[in-house]
């Protein structure tokens, strides 16, 4: 293995081009490919060869797309319920579970080194999910708390070849600020993406703007920037015009359904909203901010909608049939 470099500048920091990553991987496995996910988990997929085909096929679609759009891309782990506390929901102890994220790291870096070759820019990024609900804030802790539990994770990542972690779905500051501090320990760069409810405000009730420059201020801004997820565009493009907070707004990742977070939970049927009409609410919000770094989908989004996406941010061809 090469010597692991956390440190190295990756062009996605300087691109003035944004990157594309995937869109909603459980909910593609579970609505589009027929799977139980027990606990919202893709990564014990791995462990079995259809698993990694299945996986493998699905983010190879995403890196054609930003091969069309000539740009690079963000080629997350499916690891957002791969930490101690939701693996041992799984029956698996810590060690199976700090294994299972190695394993993970290993199968993004094998599947990104066709690409590179090719000359693409492929990101490996590292994804940590909340410790609870990712939802809902649930109980509160205190940040060392939320320090201490996904330092477990952080730590396995670390001893591979991602180039950042990222915190994904984060519902409340507390938590986001543990992970910014677990991944300087590390030496791992780290993004925080908050969630919003349907008028943009987190669901801790604070504004994202607050949240931003209070993570900063405890963490001495060590995000290298921030991401909102699992929002539908409608539900935050509000709180990203003329806001001063955005120069720290690096990355988008929207559902496709304008449902809230409670109706998405109970939903038995997948809510994949319109395509194109995705595809032309993120070329409205780029215009407000121009610094953006990473563009993908999240719950109910697949390559329809990233293909629309590329098309209309970055004028890539369009194949969203």
């Amino acid at each position: 293995m090469d010597q692991l470099d956390h440190t190295r500048p990756s062009a996605l920091l300087t691109t003035s081009r944004p990157y594309l990553t995937d869109g909603g991987l459980e909910t593609t496995l579970i609505f589009h490919d027929g799977l139980d996910l027990p606990e919202f988990a893709a990564f014990p997929l791995l462990e079995t060869e259809d698993g990694r085909a299945m996986i493998a096929r699905y983010y190879n679609g995403f890196l054609k797309l930003a091969a069309e759009a000539v740009t690079g891309f963000v080629l997350d782990t499916p690891t957002w319920r791969a930490s101690q506390g939701w693996g041992a929901k799984l029956g698996l102890a810590p060690d199976a579970v700090a294994q299972a994220n190695g394993k993970a790291a290993a199968f993004a870096a094998e599947l990104a080194k066709p690409w590179r070759e090719e000359g693409m820019d492929v990101v490996l990024n590292g994804v940590i999910g909340p410790e609870g609900d990712g939802y809902a804030p649930g109980e509160m802790k205190s940040v060392a708390a939320y320090e201490a539990y996904h330092a477990h994770q952080i730590a396995a990542f670390a001893k591979t070849q991602v180039d950042m972690v990222s915190a994904v779905t984060m519902t409340h500051v507390e938590e986001a600020i543990g992970i910014a501090r677990a991944a300087a320990l590390a030496g791992l760069p780290v993004i925080v993406s908050f969630t919003v409810e349907t008028d943009g405000v987190m669901p801790s009730g604070q504004r994202v703007a607050d949240a931003v420059a209070e993570v900063d201020a405890a963490t001495g801004s060590t995000p290298i920037f921030y991401m909102i997820n699992c929002a539908h565009p409608d539900h935050y493009a509000a709180i990203l015009r003329g806001e001063a907070w955005t120069h720290r707004l690096g990355g988008l990742r929207s559902n496709a359904s304008r449902m809230s977070h409670a109706e998405l939970d109970e939903a038995a049927e997948l809510d994949d909203g319109d395509p194109q009409e995705f595809g032309e609410l993120h070329a409205e919000m780029l215009s407000h901010v121009p610094r953006m770094k990473v563009l993908g989908g999240c719950c109910g989004t697949d390559h329809r909608h990233i293909a629309a996406v590329g098309h209309t941010c970055l004028g890539g061809h369009h194949h969203v049939a």
